[in-house]
């Protein structure tokens, strides 16, 4: 008798209206029917935040808990007191990967709601349901593209000890304690890396 196929993790946004809504990928993935919009992000069994801040990194082994990801879209620039304050619940950082987007192209960790959303969901094994929402961006290939052999090396991790390890093997600097561009408070933007295609 064949296993029961794993249930496809929900997606959640919450948007904080901090940006221009007529660039929101998150409102966009609203709109497409790709995220469901929320008031709050959940906290119950199994449910995730991204959070660039949190010290723990999100795996492949992650997709046997987590059944929804939700991302807080918010503007870079206010987003360390937008996750100081909240929410109350499982927060998870992505790997470090380069920003397809024109806005911020080949800066680590500066990523666009869609963009974490796709990452989420290629490191937890979705990768068809990643790919779907990346196409309804004319950048989301580039983001693809920079990042693909980063993503099928932290597919295969178990867990976060290997991250410094993949991104030695591409050449990447990553200090864990820095906020990702210029969202930390008081920082510096962090210097765009050298991409690396694949």
């Amino acid at each position: 008798m064949r296993g029961r196929a794993p249930r496809a993790v929900r997606l959640g946004v919450v948007l904080m209206r901090q940006d221009d809504p007529k660039k929101c990928t998150a409102a966009r993935l609203e709109r497409l029917g790709l995220a469901r919009g929320l008031r709050r992000a959940p906290s119950g069994r199994g449910a995730m935040v991204l959070d660039p801040y949190s010290p723990d990194i999100l795996v492949r082994a992650d997709a046997r808990s987590v059944t929804s990801v939700t991302a807080i879209d918010c503007s870079w620039r206010l987003a360390g007191g937008v996750f100081a304050a909240g929410p109350r619940a499982a927060r998870k950082a992505l790997p470090p990967l380069l920003a397809g987007n024109p806005v911020n192209y080949a800066r680590l960790g500066t990523l666009t709601t869609a963009e974490a959303l796709a990452a989420a969901l290629f490191v937890l094994g979705e990768g068809e349901r990643a790919h779907d929402i990346l196409s309804r961006f004319a950048w989301g290939h580039t983001f693809h593209e920079l990042n693909a052999s980063l993503l099928d090396s932290y597919a295969r991790l178990e867990d976060a000890s290997g991250v410094d390890g993949v991104l030695r093997e591409h050449g990447i600097k990553w200090n864990p304690s820095d906020a990702p561009g210029a969202a930390r408070p008081g920082g510096r933007p962090r210097a765009r890396a050298r991409p690396r295609r694949v």
